[in-house]
């Protein structure tokens, strides 16, 4: 029964997946501007995709060194957790290279935008952002439930199994989105700053020409920085953080011998999922308006939604007691804290 249900949450990443490719291909029909937008543009776009390139090729040696240790480091499971492992980094390098795609499809199109008013300029911005964050929680959330779903199948269902057996072999599956992550991040991060202070002292100070001026190579190199590193590399962080986090709370599932809690935090993030996707049509503004308001609303819209709709999942899966004395409206009070601290975070910041 529970196999079953967890194509819902498998769904609901393939939804979020399709969306962001819909948006895409949204964002690649709009007008680019003039020439001389096209040409800055290409040569950030040129040289992200160049770098990024370059750092997964060296990325892909390294995970497969990895994965053939795990493969022999325990013989009952070590095909599995490094199975585990391979499809982590695979789709956390995946969901940082899309939204970085989309990015540097964007950002042309949105100065040009820009030029015809406010509205436009944050349609465009904001879909180029939401793919990132689409893809994000796609990639992580078919992953972790397809392998749930497969190791389920295979070596049992009963809470003993998941909590000894399945959620350490699960969790290779977060190792390496970790081991993406940790490159992308620290290595597009560096570039970019390499770049900044290129652009400040050689650009600005020695040959006189202005800091964001097109005609200095490093503000171009330090636009790519800011795509491999702050897009890309944070898009391979995010969707480590988001599988890491689903992954503790299964453990903390499976430690409570229920495998209803094992699974249950699935079902919560495939519901996430499709909250977040309605909830970009909330962000809209006007001629004039704030951006942040309309940012702002469509963060509080998605919470309001998400606590709506996490309180009958958790009436449904958790059970009405457990462990020492809990009872399932606890989980409820915890994830209402949760969307609070960080909405709360993100409006104070």
């Amino acid at each position: 029964m529970i196999n079953t249900l967890l194509f819902l949450p498998l769904c609901a990443g393939a939804l979020s997946l399709l969306f962001a490719l819909f948006r895409t291909i949204w964002i690649s029909r709009q007008e680019q501007g003039d020439d001389k937008l096209k040409e800055i543009g290409k040569a950030i776009r040129d040289g992200a995709m160049a770098f990024l390139s370059h750092e997964y090729r060296i990325l892909a040696i390294i995970v497969a060194a990895v994965a053939v240790l795990l493969f022999f480091g325990e013989r009952s499971v070590g095909r599995l957790v490094s199975l585990s492992f391979l499809l982590g980094a695979v789709f956390s390098g995946l969901a940082g290279f899309v939204g970085m795609n989309a990015a540097t499809r964007a950002n042309t199109r949105t100065a040009q935008g820009a030029k015809q008013g406010l509205v436009r300029a944050l349609r465009i911005a904001f879909t180029g952002g939401s793919v990132m964050g689409l893809s994000v929680v796609g990639f992580g959330i078919i992953g972790l439930t397809a392998l749930t779903m497969i190791y389920m199948h295979f070596i049992g269902s009963d809470a003993a199994t998941l909590d000894k057996v399945v959620l350490p072999i699960i969790s290779g599956y977060s190792l390496g989105a970790s081991s993406v992550a940790l490159f992308a991040r620290v290595g597009g991060g560096i570039f970019t700053k390499a770049a900044d202070v290129g652009a400040d002292l050689v650009g600005k100070v020695e040959a006189g020409i202005p800091e964001d001026d097109p005609r200095n190579p490093a503000t171009i190199a330090d636009n790519v920085g800011d795509n491999v590193g702050d897009v890309a590399g944070l898009g391979s962080d995010l969707c480590e953080s988001y599988i890491g986090s689903i992954i503790g709370a299964m453990v903390l599932g499976g430690t409570l011998r229920e495998a209803n809690l094992v699974v249950l935090p699935l079902f919560i993030a495939g519901g996430g999922v499709i909250i977040s996707l309605l909830s970009t049509f909330f962000v809209r503004t006007r001629e004039g308006g704030d951006p942040q308001r309309a940012l702002n609303f469509g963060t509080m819209g998605a919470s309001v939604l998400m606590i709506a709709l996490s309180y009958p999942i958790v009436q449904w899966f958790a059970p009405a007691e457990f462990g020492e004395g809990y009872v399932r409206f606890g989980i409820f009070i915890s994830i209402v804290t949760g969307l609070v601290i960080g909405v709360l975070i993100g409006i104070v910041t």
